[in-house]
This record gives C-alpha cells, structure tokens and sequence, in this order.
C-alpha cells in the first residue's frame, strides 16, 4: 500500500484549473513580448552609411507610396538614392539630398540587339546620358532587348554596333551605360542578355570603362545561381547591383532562398564602389521590409 495522500478529485480539479491558468498567463505574457519586440524592431532606424555599400531602392516597386514620401523615407534610412527615375524627379531627389542611382532610358522589349531600334534607342540613350551627367550623376540603364528568332551572336554583334556609336558620348559625359541581366525563364521571355557570360563577353567587345552590367542577384539566381563565385570572378564588368528574393521576388526575409548579408559582404569586399539597389516587391509593410532589406545589407 502506498504511503502517498490521495487528492480528491475536487482538489484535482482545482490543481489543473490553476495550472491552465498560469500557462495561459506566461502565453500571454510571451505574446506580448513578442508584439512588443516586433514593434520595437519595426520602428527601429537604420543607417545605411554604417556600411561600406552604397544602398538605394527603386521607386517602381512601391506604386502606393508616393516619391515625395518615399524620398523622406530613403534618406531618413541613409540610403544614397533612388533608382529608376526620369528627369522629371530629379528636384524631388534633390530637395532631400538623394540622387537618381540610375536614370531611365530606351524600352527593355525593343533593344539594342535588333537594328531597327537602334536609332529610337539611341536618341533616349543620348537624352538620359545629357540629364544625368547635367546633375553630375553616373548611371544610365540600357537593354538589349529581346530577340526574336535572333541567333545571340549575331544580337552580341547588333549591341555592340550600337553600343560603340554611344560610348563615346558616355565618356566625355563621364556618364556609365549600364546593360541589366534579367532572367528569361520567368519574367522576361526571349529577352537576349539572360546569363552573365553573355553580357561579360559583351562588356570585353565593347571594350569602354563606361560600359558595364547592372547586375541583378534575383534574376541570376534564376539562370544560373553561383552568386558570390560569379560577383568575385566578374565584379570588373559589374557596375552595379539589384536585389530581391527568390522565389517570389519579394522580401529579403526567410521566406526565399538567398541569404544576402554574405552576399552583400562578398560585393563589399571586392572593393565595389558603386549602387547596390533593392527592387523587390513587398507584400507586407513596405518600409519595414525595406528597413530589414537595408540592415541584412550593411555589412
């Protein structure tokens, strides 16, 4: 027989009725916590000058908010500026000491690797490279287009026709043309300058310091992954850099598969002295995934 007191069954009830009490109170006190310290961390500032990379966002990826707020919210982020714009934002740029990181140009469909535009891109080439360096700024973005049955080397041979005609002026404008990777598996079909051996090639032909390639982490991770390999190994042709999570093209969070303070580091350390750009779509608070995107990067 046991020596133990038996408890009534009263008395059991009682013990469990206290017991779900305090679990349901730590629960709740856990839960608050956790609201709190997401509030805490949501409101918290960041400083992108902290780091050694010079950080913007681009414009198009938050449709609901407007330049004039989204410029307030850059620069109270430290964050250089803002890509993707046109002429006509540039004083609201200025007005909050930001600049344009790059300046829009030609149609990304109808490029540079098909002839017939050549002309129609070349003037909007030619604009974009006069507003931009009237501002003492760097940046142009080009593309080369889609291809359209086009074999990819005679396209590389179209690009870099037209591209010769334009340097020149980039030059002495001391403007830099930029041509962005993007994939072709999920965004853009047939768009020709969809691997980075492409469009390193491309940048060796052309053979001008003021030709290079805006590279884009989310849309190489599509293609062809191996980023940081291929950054330490092509970052000379690099002049500047997109991100954005994959899949989704959203956050920089855990829900995608690119871990990008490393990535952001490997860009650092080799010496990069340029843009490095967010672009990706929130589905979330946009600022507060921005503010994350901006401290995963300042390494």
């Amino acid at each position: 027989m046991s020596d133990q007191p038996t408890v009534s069954p009263l008395n059991r009830r009682g013990m469990l009725t206290q017991a779900a009490a305090i679990a349901a109170g730590t629960a709740a006190l856990s839960a608050s916590s956790s609201t709190a310290e997401e509030t805490s961390t949501s409101a918290a500032t960041v400083d992108a000058k902290q780091g050694r990379l010079n950080q913007s966002v681009c414009k198009w990826c938050f449709p609901k908010i407007s330049l004039e707020e989204m410029a307030r919210e850059v620069a109270a982020m430290g964050m250089i500026g803002i890509d993707l714009l046109d002429p006509k934002d540039f004083p609201t740029l200025k007005k909050h000491g930001l600049v344009c990181t790059m300046v829009q140009s030609h149609s990304l469909t109808n490029g540079l690797c098909d002839p017939k535009f050549h002309d129609e891109c070349l003037e909007k080439m030619n604009t974009a490279i006069e507003a931009t360096a009237a501002e003492g700024w760097k940046n142009v973005i080009c593309f080369s287009g889609n291809a359209r049955g086009m074999d990819r080397e005679t396209g590389m041979k179209n690009c870099v026709d037209a591209l010769k005609k334009i340097t020149p002026v980039a030059e002495k404008a001391g403007v830099t043309l930029q041509m962005e990777l993007l994939n072709s598996k999920v965004d853009h079909n047939d768009y020709m300058c969809d691997n980075s051996t492409w469009g390193v090639e491309l940048v060796k032909r052309v053979g001008s310091d003021n030709f290079k390639l805006l590279y884009d982490i989310y849309h190489m991770q599509i293609m062809e992954g191996d980023i940081i390999r291929t950054i330490q190994q092509n970052h000379e042709y690099f002049g500047h850099y997109h991100t954005a999570g994959n899949p989704g093209r959203h956050e920089l969070d855990d829900n995608q598969e690119l871990l990008y303070s490393p990535i952001a580091k490997a860009i650092a350390d080799t010496g990069y002295q340029g843009f490095f750009a967010h672009e990706f779509l929130p589905v979330r608070d946009p600022m507060t995934g921005l503010r994350n995107a901006v401290q995963q990067c300042i390494v």
